[in-house]
Formats: structure tokens, C-alpha cells, sequence
């Protein structure tokens, strides 16, 4: 074997030597660890978060501008009504109008036109289809109804049903009704009691002869005969309607 062929051999051996002999503590510590002086390794995965820590105090307030004020939100729904606040205090009393278009002598010659043809009408009324006596007028529409239905009549035109208070009434109503006519008199509240629908006495009183007799206990109500005398019949019963009105 030649020199240059042995030569890889015997270095070879001179490092193992080398690294068998036996070393120091000291050396040790004097020597750079393999570990730390090779490549380093690869990073490895971060570790799991920690739990949070306790909340710290208030920081001052910034220095800085104030930032712009948003815009308004949505208006919300509309809350309940409260109650009725208390009147306020009674204003003075204003100053009486006046109409810059008001013709007040056309207007007084326009009510007067008015009252002469009420005061027209009215005496059509009472020569053809009505008697006139004092203060009172006697009207009929000419129709036969019941004691109720008369009534009612009568009260829908804010009169009455007729009833004469002295001879001189009673022979208005004899003049001017051609049949037997139903009073506004009645004893049903008390028999043998004829009053009027107010339920006052009667101070007048031209019952026909023989009567009242409340004949079959059911006669109530009060008719005008044609000779001008009372009789007392059944309320049921029908005849002729006649009202008085105050004039």
C-alpha cells in the first residue's frame, strides 16, 4: 500500500483519539453545546390563549375635538293622550262684529214681509180651518185616531189635544168640528176622576145626559159630540182629531 492511499486512514484515526480522551467539567462548559451551535430548528405552533385579565380603570378623556353629532333616529310610535289639562282663565268679552255687507234696513224690511204673511197664514187658518178663542186656536187635520195617536200628534206640533176650559172654548169646538171629536181627557188613573193630560181637576165640565156611566167598565176617554156635549168612551175607539195651540 503506497502513502497517499493510507493517508485518509490515518487521519481518520488521529480525530477518533482525539475525541476519546477524557475531558474536564471545566472543558465542558468552556466547549459550545452541539445543540446550540447547530442550524436552529423550525418555529412550532403558538401556544393557547390566556385567559382574560380583569378590566382596568377608566382612562382620562381625550384631548382631542369632540366628533360630529349623528343624525336624529327614527321617530318612535306615538304615546297615549294625557288628560285633560285644566280650563285656562275666561277671556275678556270682545267687541260686537260688524258686517261691512249687512243692509240692516233691508233686513228690517224683510222681517216685516215676514210677519205680514205669518199674520196672513194665520188668519187663513183660523177661518178655514180652525176657531180662534183668547190666547188659544183650535185646529183639526180632519183624520179619526185613537185617544194615543192623537196625542201624539198634537205633541209632534207642540200643541195639545183640545180641551175647552169654559163655554165660550166649547163652542169654538162645536163650531168647527161636523163630528164627534176625541178630548185630551181621561179617568184611567182614577174611575169616576176625569182630568186633563197634565192630570189637573177639571173646572169645566157638559157631560150629556146619563153620563159619564164607564158603560161595560172600559169607557176612559172623553168624545165631543156633535150638540156639543160630553160623552165617555173606550180609549180604543176612533174619532176625530182636534188641537189647541197656544197663540
Amino acid at each position: 500500500m503506497s502513502l497517499f492511499s493510507s493517508l485518509p486512514l490515518l487521519l481518520l484515526s488521529v480525530v477518533a483519539a482525539c475525541y476519546s480522551e477524557t475531558v474536564t467539567s471545566e472543558d465542558i462548559q468552556k466547549t459550545c453545546p452541539v445543540i446550540a451551535c447547530g442550524t436552529p430548528g423550525i418555529n412550532g405552533f403558538p401556544g393557547k390563549d390566556g385567559r382574560d385579565g380583569t378590566k382596568g380603570e377608566k382612562g382620562e378623556p381625550g384631548q382631542g375635538l369632540r366628533g360630529l353629532q349623528g343624525p336624529p333616529g327614527k321617530v318612535g310610535p306615538a304615546g297615549n293622550s294625557g288628560p285633560p289639562g285644566l280650563p285656562g282663565a275666561k277671556g275678556q268679552k270682545g267687541d260686537p262684529g260688524k258686517s261691512r255687507d249687512c243692509d240692516c234696513s233691508l233686513a228690517a224690511s224683510e222681517r216685516e214681509a215676514l210677519r205680514l204673511e205669518l199674520d196672513r197664514i194665520n188668519k187663513w187658518l183660523t177661518f178655514s180651518l180652525g176657531k180662534k178663542v183668547g190666547q188659544k186656536i183650535f185646529l183639526t187635520n180632519g183624520e179619526k185616531m185613537t185617544f194615543d195617536r192623537v196625542k201624539a200628534l198634537c205633541a209632534q206640533f207642540q200643541g195639545s189635544m183640545a180641551i175647552p176650559r169654559n163655554a165660550e172654548e166649547n163652542r169654538a169646538i162645536q163650531n168647527l168640528v161636523k163630528e164627534e171629536a176625541l178630548l185630551g181627557i181621561t179617568d184611567e188613573k182614577t174611575e169616576g176622576q176625569f182630568v186633563d193630560l197634565t192630570g189637573s181637576r177639571l173646572t169645566y165640565m157638559n157631560w150629556n145626559n146619563g153620563e159619564p156611566n164607564d158603560a161595560g167598565s172600559g169607557e176612559d176617554c172623553v168624545v165631543f159630540l156633535t150638540n156639543g156635549k160630553w160623552n165617555d168612551i173606550p180609549c180604543s175607539s176612533s174619532f176625530l182629531a182636534v188641537c189647541e195651540f197656544s197663540v
